[in-house]
């Protein structure tokens, strides 16, 4: 990993808690707080961040201990640590998570929330496709949700990594680890419109290969589709809080109220251990429970 500054390290994972995982400012802002702790911690036992393996964690969360917080706040320093180096991962600036072996918090085993099949189709009919960038913020859309990728991994797509003949997506996830994903026809028509009649006139100086550009012909960034995607579902009417990673939630959500099996899921999410992917059967035994309360009569 290279040599960064603090302040630029604070700055993408603020990024990455507001983009990819949709945290509130307030969250944010103790992350933040925990992580610039951290941060010193390793500065005064002089170990580089990509020096850091499960000794060192143990030894900080040990540092915590000894301070006295209360088993809430430790908790969520050591969540902090999991998804900050969770997301040293996924912007490939690192290939090993130090904090697997470190106790999970109670308080991280929360449900994300998702969207009802209803909800994501009326977002998905919102842009129309009377532009180049509104027909390709229809299609990123419809990627998004039809393979269920990682806002890091949709923007990240080159052309390539669209198999049309097969019907699959090559995605490149964290540490580097390649899958394919099955992608559906009506995705399909949509980013073949789009490749013919929108990518090539947005900018003059396009990047190759990159699928989904901005206007100036460059890479879109994380930002830039967290604010057409806000500006969208607010245009659809949905009163929720939208975020990039509810469509990956909704996706995983909606293949097991459909009947798909676990196993099946976690391959197309990309996690390594399926308790991760488990987690969904909780969602959806939420939905059923409240379908048992809206549908029987004694309910």
């Amino acid at each position: 990993m290279q040599v960064i500054p603090m302040k630029e390290i604070l700055l993408r994972f603020e990024d990455y808690l507001r983009v990819d995982l949709g945290l509130s400012r307030n969250t944010i802002a103790a992350y933040l707080s925990d992580l610039k702790k951290y941060l010193r911690f390793l500065e005064n036992i002089h170990r580089k961040i990509s020096k850091v393996r499960d000794q060192e964690i143990e030894d900080f969360i040990l540092h915590l201990k000894k301070k006295g917080l209360s088993p809430a706040t430790l908790s969520r320093h050591i969540t902090t640590l999991k998804v900050f180096h969770r997301s040293l991962i996924v912007e490939g600036l690192s290939d090993y998570d130090p904090t697997l072996k470190a106790e999970t918090p109670k308080l991280w085993k929360r449900l994300p929330g998702v969207l009802n099949p209803d909800e994501v189709f009326a977002i998905l009919q919102t842009p129309d496709s009377s532009t180049p960038l509104r027909l390709r913020d229809k299609t990123m859309l419809e990627v998004l949700y039809a393979c269920g990728l990682r806002i890091s991994e949709l923007l990240t797509l080159r052309i390539s990594d669209i198999h049309f003949d097969e019907g699959f997506v090559r995605c490149l996830g964290k540490g580097s680890k390649e899958r394919m994903i099955p992608i559906h026809s009506t995705a399909l028509r949509i980013l073949t419109k789009y490749l013919k009649e929108a990518r090539g006139s947005l900018g003059k100086n396009q990047v190759p290969e990159v699928l989904f550009l901005n206007a100036r012909g460059r890479p879109l960034s994380r930002m830039g589709f967290l604010k057409i995607l806000k500006k969208i579902v607010q245009q659809a009417g949905i009163q929720k809080r939208v975020t990039p990673h509810t469509f990956r939630h909704s996706f995983a959500t909606h293949l097991l109220e459909g009947g798909a099996d676990l196993r099946s899921v976690q391959e197309m999410l990309g996690h390594a251990d399926i308790s991760t992917t488990q987690i969904y059967t909780h969602i959806d035994r939420q939905y059923l429970k409240e379908i048992h309360r809206t549908y029987h009569p004694r309910g």
